[in-house]
Formats: C-alpha cells, structure tokens, sequence
C-alpha cells in the first residue's frame, strides 16, 4: 500500500494530536501535583517567618537581662524582622500577590526575656533550618532562605560571641 501526501498529512496530524493530548494530560497531573507542592512550600515559608518573629522578639525582649549588648541585640531584631518581612512578600507572590501577612510577635516570646544564650540557640537553629529548606527549593526562593541562614550565622557569630 502505497501512502499519498494527503494520507501521510492527516496520519501527520493524528499523531501530532495524540502526542499534544498525551503532553497536556502530563501538563496537567504536573500542574495538579504542582499546587500540592507550591502549597506546601508557603507552609514552609510561613514557619520560617515565624521563627524570624520569634527570633525578632526574643533579641528585643533579650535587652532587659542584657543591656550592654542592646545595641547587636537591636540590630538582630531588626534583621530578623526584615527576614520575615521578606518571607511575607515571598508568600504573598507564591498566593497570587495577595496582601502581605505582619502577624505579631509571639506575646509569649516578647513578655518574658529570654537570655542571650537562648536567643544564641534559636539563631542557630533558625540558621540550620533555612539551609535545610534552602536545600530543597530553587531560585529566588533558596537564595533568600540561604541569605537568610548566613545572617543568622553571622549574628551568632559577630554580634553574639
């Protein structure tokens, strides 16, 4: 059996279709999985900023037992609070662009002052827990969570010695 052009074009076009139908459904269940995933990934952000809060209100709550450090304490606050600010914005992009989320810090956290060592504790496990979650994403997102392990590092390190 010999194949004209017209039957070589429309047998073209009938394994052509197939193959976008097959890449569509694939698409598709990537896509399904994919929100599961993106959901998933804000749930991790979301703890990450709230550990940034809790960080941010155990330096400021740190002042009272320790007042010769205020200043690095202040500064630690202030940084962590700028890490959960981005962490919201992050949030807020990876939801559509909604409004950004500015829940406050942990009452419980900021009414009882928590010692240097434990604020020295928590940064490093904050630290830790950035570079392990920075490990599992990609792009902006890992750059920020990796940025964020760094200061948490560097304020152990320099402001906490």
């Amino acid at each position: 059996m010999t194949t004209t052009p017209l039957s070589r074009r429309s047998a073209l076009k009938t394994g052509t279709a197939a193959a976008l139908g097959a890449a569509a459904f694939s698409l598709s269940a990537c896509t399904d999985n994919g929100t599961a995933e993106a959901a998933a990934e804000v749930d991790q952000l979301t703890a990450q900023a709230e550990r940034a809060r809790s960080d941010a209100a155990a330096a400021t709550a740190a002042i009272a037992l320790a007042p010769d450090k205020s200043a690095s304490l202040t500064t630690i606050s202030a940084e962590r609070t700028a890490h959960a600010l981005e962490l919201d914005a992050e949030i807020a992009r990876a939801a559509g662009g909604g409004a950004t989320t500015t829940a406050p810090p942990s009452t419980s956290v900021a009414n009882a002052p928590t010692g240097v060592d434990t604020l020295r504790t928590s940064l490093n496990d904050s630290a830790r827990s950035a570079a392990d979650l920075a490990r599992t994403m990609s792009g902006y997102r890992a750059g920020l969570l990796g940025s964020i392990s760094a200061s948490c590092s560097t304020q152990v390190a320099v402001l906490l010695p």
